[in-house]
């Protein structure tokens, strides 16, 4: 994640000094170590918040592309989504987790592990792609073979939609514009 991104939630760099007035008003009787169990523990709430706030019903599904850290090094891959609903997205079995929407207006995720870290780039099908083009993506993301271009014919981007919740803005890019004619 950089500085030109938009964070959505994390506990990835959960810092008790950021929390520690409010928790100390909130919860005087508790001890620090106490204080910081309720800390992980309403930053989940906010988690909730977020898929609240993210029900977004689309009329595909969602394609995750993944960069996976594994113990014997790093692959790719990819699932789906078969609800379309962006709030689908934040869920992760993982000790760290931070999604985020980039400066190009891709939803991603940063899952880190005992193996190694995780990144995510969730994608939306077109309405007017076929199975056989959606087949065929899939393919080559599970060769390591897909670009990015590859993925954007077949896909488009999750951030306008988030974006409206927030109150963010992506540039467009050429080919957007020009697939949108």
């Amino acid at each position: 994640m950089s500085k030109d991104d938009y964070r959505i939630w994390s506990n990835a760099d959960l810092d008790y000094e950021e929390w520690k007035d409010w928790m100390e008003e909130e919860y005087p009787t508790l001890s620090e170590d106490e204080r910081v169990a309720m800390m992980y523990e309403e930053n989940g709430h906010y988690l909730e918040d977020e898929r609240l706030n993210l029900d977004i019903q689309l009329s595909q599904p969602i394609l995750v592309v993944a960069d996976l850290g594994l113990w014997n090094g790093r692959r790719t891959g990819y699932k789906e989504i078969p609800s379309g609903n962006i709030r689908d997205c934040l869920y992760s079995d993982y000790d760290y987790t931070t999604w985020y929407v980039d400066k190009s207006g891709d939803l991603r995720c940063d899952d880190t592990h005992h193996d190694g870290t995780n990144h995510y780039l969730y994608r939306v099908y077109k309405d007017n792609v076929s199975q056989a083009q959606k087949d065929r993506l899939k393919e080559k993301i599970y060769n390591g073979t897909a670009t990015r271009a590859d993925i954007a014919r077949v896909t488009r981007r999750l951030g306008d939609e988030i974006g409206k919740v927030y109150g963010w803005s992506f540039p467009t890019r050429q080919r957007e514009r020009g697939e949108a004619r």
